[in-house]
């Protein structure tokens, strides 16, 4: 079974942005897909990013990105590498703290739980890189070193966008680093589908319509991929797995890097009573004095146990409403186990009913997972929900890893340094250079971090790409299976929408335009240095 992964995070502040800009642009460039996490500085009346209308909904959302601030963002870039085994990746991720230039509102919620998980705002005020939000003020957004050219950049490299339940985090995004956002929800995704061309995943739908989890908080998706990964490599059966491999940085390189480590899931083999709104949302009202289990794993292994029982409760339930000749539901095509979350289940005793989304918090307030874009998000610091490349300097050599053996690895640039083997995370930490014990002790305060969770979140898209594709092999045609632009099809431009059957779909309809804005920023997007204007169809 897989065991612990340590994950280096480099650390990007105001101080050594420029000098890192190059490696950041060439990770982004060489990446094969990005994912983006970010933790916020609140997003003001919840019960609005409630609201049964979607286009009320976006509204609420606007109002926050343009009255709160991105406070860090997490940038992993996923390079998948052709001479080694299939779905071999090598990750590089950044952890950019940020300080917005122009006031803005901050939440004693999203401080306190910032704090909780070792966000220092000393650091952010003192160190953090400033920017202006809304449309560039005072120079092109393409000129220059800054985190809006940093944007353009992305949207220059045209890779696919992966997000773990991102609607919050491509609004805060648009406004922080593009333009100010449009008053309709019809422009804002009309802009997002020309802005990412590639694609934009949400790794929240995926976890919930594909993968079909019990649950899908950044926490407990990533941990149930990793360890169903692990479990994977060690059965020794011939069909894809996902294989990490990471930089190893060396001499100055290392005071960037704050290694976070990922532990593996422990089997728990005691009977423990767990909080049952922990475990389906990720979050609970009473923290650490609930007197419930929050431990993850545990929830994990209990999900496990009971899938049986739960599969042919739901099989009885099936054929009960096919013999009261009640046809089809409109939960179709979503996830079963989820549809709990929608409707009450007249089987379950109340205090089976985790999910209902009815049910209400102590202050009033509709419970929503922790991804649910409250600020008890674990994936955007109680505010949202919450690479690599071979071209890395002379002072960083290549850690691999792989399958289940120690070995050494050359980078491209020649150097070789030790390697630790493991299959999809069996990192044996003790054959890693001394560097990461000295570098350890910055990841005391927890592994929460914007850099961590856009490494989770891409870890979770690349299982799920292996997964289905494996899933599919049987039958698609060998040059489907082979074709990479697609990644996940049926989840191409599919964002998740807390409480809602379907998706919000990423799309320019023939009934919207795009915004002004917009379109004035991509002429300058994709403006080549000859100055000729490339069109997108």
């Amino acid at each position: 079974m897989a065991s612990s992964l340590v994950v280096p995070v480099i650390d990007v502040q105001n101080e050594n942005f420029k000098e890192l800009w190059p490696a950041m642009v060439v990770a982004i460039k060489t990446a094969s897909f990005v994912a983006l996490d970010t933790e916020l500085s609140g997003l003001g009346n919840r019960k609005s990013l409630l609201a049964e209308s979607i286009e009320d909904r976006y509204k609420a959302i606007c109002h926050a990105a343009r009255s709160r601030s991105i406070l860090s963002l997490g940038i992993a870039c996923y390079k998948k590498l052709d001479q080694k085994p299939a779905d071999s990746y090598l990750v590089q991720v950044y952890n950019l703290t940020l300080l917005c230039s122009e006031e803005y509102i901050i939440e004693p919620q999203s401080v306190h739980f910032l704090v909780q998980h070792g966000f220092d705002f000393n650091k952010q005020y003192g160190h953090g890189i400033p920017y202006c939000k809304g449309n560039n003020k005072g120079g092109a957004d393409d000129r220059g070193v800054h985190i809006r050219a940093l944007f353009t950049e992305l949207l220059r490299a045209r890779k696919p966008l992966v997000l773990h339940n991102g609607l919050i985090d491509m609004a805060f995004l648009y406004q922080s680093f593009y333009a100010h956002l449009p008053e309709r929800l019809a422009t804002f995704t009309a802009d997002l589908s020309e802005m990412f061309p590639a694609g934009i995943y949400d790794t929240k739908y995926v976890t919930e319509f594909e993968l079909r989890l019990s649950a899908s908080y950044l926490e407990y998706a990533y941990k149930k991929c990793k360890l169903d990964n692990g479990r994977s490599v060690d059965s020794g059966t011939n069909g894809p797995h996902v294989h990490i491999e990471f930089c190893q940085y060396a001499g100055h390189m290392s005071t960037y890097v704050d290694y976070r480590e990922s532990p593996a899931v422990a089997s728990v083999e005691e009977q423990t009573d767990i909080c049952q709104r922990f475990s389906a949302f990720g979050w609970c009202p009473n923290g650490t004095k609930c007197p419930l289990s929050h431990d993850t794993d545990r929830i994990i292994f209990q999900d496990e146990k009971n899938k049986d029982d739960k599969r042919k409760k739901r099989k009885r339930q099936r054929e009960k409403k096919r013999s009261e000749g009640e046809g089809s539901s409109i939960f179709d095509g979503s996830p079963e186990n989820k549809i709990p979350n929608m409707e009450v289940d007249p089987e379950d005793p109340p205090g089976n009913q985790q999910g209902t989304v009815a049910e209400m918090c102590p202050d009033g307030l509709p419970a929503m997972d922790s991804d649910g874009n409250t600020p008890q998000s674990e994936g955007k610091s109680l505010a949202t929900d919450s690479k690599g490349n071979s071209v890395c300097d002379e002072n960083i050599t290549t850690a691999s890893i792989d399958d289940s053996r120690n070995t050494k690895n050359n980078t491209n640039d020649g150097k070789s340094g030790e390697v630790s083997g493991t299959g999809a995370g069996r990192e044996k930490t003790n054959d890693r250079s001394a560097g990461i014990e000295t570098q350890k002790k910055n990841a005391d305060a927890g592994t929460h971090r914007a850099g961590f969770d856009a490494f989770m979140t891409g870890y979770i898209f690349a299982y799920s790409c292996t997964v289905i594709r494996k899933e599919e092999a049987g039958e698609a045609d060998k040059e489907q299976e082979e074709e990479e632009q697609s990644w996940l099809p049926t989840c191409l431009n599919k964002v998740y929408l807390s409480g809602k059957v379907a998706p919000l779909n990423v799309v320019k309809s023939t009934f919207s335009k795009s915004s002004k804005a917009h379109m004035q920023k991509m002429e300058m997007v994709w403006e080549d240095s000859s100055g000729v204007i490339i069109i997108l169809s």
